[in-house]
């Protein structure tokens, strides 16, 4: 056994049990706490898997911490939220490129497959979308980047070719209250990043994650932004496939779009007085 486990949380008593119970072959799990107030704490010890607390200022911030201040058992570590699982296959592969321990190689980017109302949402989740979970612990940092993260990976990032399952089971209310805080944190990231020129290198380039990255920032300067997202991820990208639920997830996600661009028109016009 070669791979050690971080999964971050937050009142993660809900998704927490199925995401330890998909790793029953890993002998190194490190729970990253944000000082939940819920039952986070007890499961831990009840799976007998270590738990340590860092207060929570950003994704980024608090993987940095993660890996400055944990002593993995392992250089290879699979970075996890609670409502992720990792199947079969995709430990097994795991297992067998950190006993390879490939040469040149700092990170490994995974497609996430986003599960929703016992469904997975193939096509109005966007998928395939890439994260960069399985690194090298001497080989990445982390940056904040708006309510997500970005890597800086020392040598390659490789691809797997088995997915991570991602699914929601707390329901829509607690989706759209943590979508509200995330987009907080996108509208300040965005007029902070609006500054800096745009390059369209990257879109003809190999890398899925920069693409993305780029077309992100396209679709901000976009009219009528969650229209124009309800428009691409529903048609473009075939959302209608999913059925009446991925006509509402798409909804749901252009309703984020709408967030965004409203609290960014408030932060440009400033606070009000006298209201």
């Amino acid at each position: 056994m070669a791979v050690s486990v971080a999964i971050f949380t937050l009142n993660e008593e809900v998704h927490l049990p199925s995401c330890l119970a998909s790793l029953k072959w890993c002998d190194d799990i490190v729970v990253v706490d944000s000082f939940s107030t819920d039952q986070t704490r007890q499961i831990c010890a009840s799976a007998e898997v270590r738990f340590v607390q860092h207060k929570f200022e950003g994704f980024g911030s608090q993987r940095n911490w993660a890996l400055d201040h944990v002593e993995f058992k392992h250089k290879w570590l699979l970075v996890l939220d609670a409502d992720e699982r990792v199947p079969d296959a995709l430990a097994n592969e795991l297992l067998e490129i950190a006993a390879r321990d490939p040469n040149g190689t700092g990170a490994y980017r995974i497609r996430r497959r986003f599960y929703m109302w016992g469904r997975w949402l193939r096509y109005s989740s966007l998928y395939p979308t890439w994260v960069v979970r399985f690194v090298r612990t001497d080989k990445v940092r982390y940056v904040d980047r708006g309510h997500a993260e970005t890597q800086v990976v020392q040598g390659l990032t490789g691809d797997l070719a088995n997915d991570l399952i991602d699914e929601n089971l707390k329901g829509i209310d607690e989706w759209f209250e943590r979508q509200n805080r995330y987009s907080t944190k996108e509208a300040e990231y965005e007029l902070i990043a609006e500054r800096e020129p745009l390059t369209a290198r990257a879109l003809w380039g190999t890398d899925p994650l920069m693409r993305r990255a780029l077309l992100k920032r396209i679709s901000w300067k976009l009219p009528m932004r969650p229209v124009m997202y309800f428009l691409y991820s529903y048609l473009w990208r075939r959302g209608f496939m999913d059925g009446y639920d991925g006509f509402v997830f798409c909804s749901m996600k252009s309703a984020f779009q709408a967030m965004i661009s409203a609290k960014k028109h408030s932060m440009r016009r400033g606070p009000t007085h006298g209201q």
